[in-house]
């Protein structure tokens, strides 16, 4: 986690009393991520293939976990953990290496961790998983499918690794109070937290993934009525909406939700604010890609953060764009997660290139008010983490 540019916080002016002490909670599956990078192709079948970069870090709900707690937003995750060494080395890699509250996780004896090994080449990547659903604790009610398959903790957890927080043991039917929370849609299935969590007063931001039914139902989607944001992808959100542009998408989807934003890849993104009707787009920052891997996560946290810090919606875009275009230049989903640290950086160098259009740049002249007057130097190279170093 960089720490070079210690104490912004986002919302430091927005904060009061009797404020929730969670910003931002959010549950699922944690898993342990080893990434290759430098490969200049696919790998081809009966062939051993070498990549020139590798690393490991926590992935799946770790990544928008990280994300979220580098630009200085008080994070809490629910999550199971295995009691493996990679289970041990998630927990505090997100505990102690970057502050996430972990006091609604547990972790699962006899569990192992799951794992993704992703490979980056050409742009994209490929990826191969392996895992279970994790089993409730021991005493507890038995969670629902898709509690199980989140991670999430039954009321009552097991021991967590010492040292730690013993898990609260409310959740998933109570979540603890917070200023929003994070939810993954999916066709026909219904999380009892996330109608909770906006009853206590969170702005519930979603995104969704693939739907394998092939319907493309909104009303499938039961706990959209409960979102602050919705923010698919141009693909599913035009799918969703049986339109055949993103931005019509983005106003048809304004329609079921207070704030609509469409990703578009290498174009930016689109928004629609379905309150006031205000419309933004941003273009797409050009960056050299290494990996992707967890770069939507990354977006998500950007906008997230804007939005509770009450930005226009045009610079919540610009900065989530940004955050995403940072992160794809590092490696690994939550490795690459980029802090205030690199944010300052890039903006201190790309006003010094003579090649930049000052009218591109005045997009993001608001980070004059974030950030402070100086700054390391970019590029900055984050500490590659790996199991088994000892200090």
């Amino acid at each position: 986690m960089s720490t070079d540019t210690p104490g912004i916080d986002p919302l430091q002016a927005l904060r009061a009393p009797r404020d929730p002490a969670c910003d931002v909670f959010l549950t699922g599956p944690v898993f342990l991520d080893i990434i290759f990078t430098g490969l200049d192709s696919a790998p081809v079948r009966g062939t051993e293939s070498w990549a020139r970069g590798m690393g490991s870090s926590p992935g799946g709900v770790a990544n928008m976990a990280t994300a979220l707690a580098r630009l200085g937003l008080r994070t809490s995750l629910a999550a199971a953990f295995g009691d493996d060494h990679y289970g041990e080395y998630c927990w505090d890699a997100l505990e102690q290496g970057e502050g996430i509250d972990l006091s609604m996780s547990h972790t699962v004896p006899g569990w192992h961790s799951p794992v993704t090994v992703s490979m980056a080449y050409e742009g994209e990547r490929t990826m191969v998983s392996h895992g279970h659903e994790a089993p409730a604790p021991t005493g507890a009610p038995a969670p629902t499918a898709a509690a199980a398959l989140s991670g999430a903790p039954a009321p009552t957890a097991a021991p967590a690794p010492t040292g730690a927080a013993a898990p609260a043991p409310a959740f998933p039917r109570c979540p603890p109070r917070a200023r929003a929370a994070i939810a993954s849609l999916a066709p026909g299935r219904s999380e009892p937290w996330v109608a909770t969590a906006a009853r206590n007063g969170a702005m519930v931001f979603a995104d969704v993934g693939w739907d394998e039914t092939g319907r493309w139902d909104l009303d499938a989607l039961p706990d959209l009525a409960h979102c602050e944001a919705f923010l698919p992808n141009a693909e599913e959100a035009m799918r969703y909406t049986r339109t055949d542009c993103p931005r019509a998408a983005a106003h048809a989807l304004a329609e079921r939700v207070p704030l609509a934003v469409v990703t578009l890849g290498a174009e930016g993104a689109y928004a629609v604010d379905g309150r006031t009707g205000v419309a933004a787009a941003v273009p797409a920052i050009e960056v050299e890609a290494l990996d992707p891997t967890g770069a939507g996560d990354v977006f998500v946290a950007g906008f997230v953060t804007g939005t509770l810090a009450d930005w226009p919606l045009a610079d919540r875009l610009a900065f989530a764009g940004l955050t995403a275009a940072l992160s794809v230049q590092e490696f690994g989903g939550s490795l690459s997660a980029p802090g205030w640290a690199e944010i300052a950086a890039w903006w201190q160098l790309i006003r010094t290139c003579a090649s930049q259009d000052p009218a591109a740049l005045e997009r993001y002249a608001f980070l004059d008010d974030l950030l402070p007057t100086t700054a390391r130097a970019w590029p900055l190279r984050r500490a590659v983490p790996t199991i088994g170093f000892r200090q």
